[in-house]
């Protein structure tokens, strides 16, 4: 299966309820061996990081068979609407 930043963004949306989701192709040649996300849902609402985290890896748990490396921060709505304004 190959792994494309459009797929990862499609599938953090539907299945987190993200409301905002960044997915760059850090791969040096853009090979979809690396990648670096931001998901910002209400689903985080409440969970620490690790717990967050998990939720994404969960939900990319295929995927990331076929990943190198994956870089992930997630924000609540209320964290990211704080960030967007500094």
């Amino acid at each position: 299966m190959a792994v494309s930043a459009d797929h990862i963004r499609d599938k953090l949306t539907k299945e987190l309820g993200a409301v905002h989701v960044d997915v760059e192709d850090t791969s040096q040649n853009r090979c979809a061996a690396s990648f670096k996300v931001l998901v910002v849902s209400p689903q985080f609402e409440g969970k620490p990081l690790l717990q967050r985290h998990r939720m994404v890896n969960t939900c990319l748990v295929e995927e990331l068979k076929e990943i190198h490396a994956f870089e992930q921060k997630t924000l609540t709505p209320e964290q990211w609407d704080k960030l967007k304004l500094q």
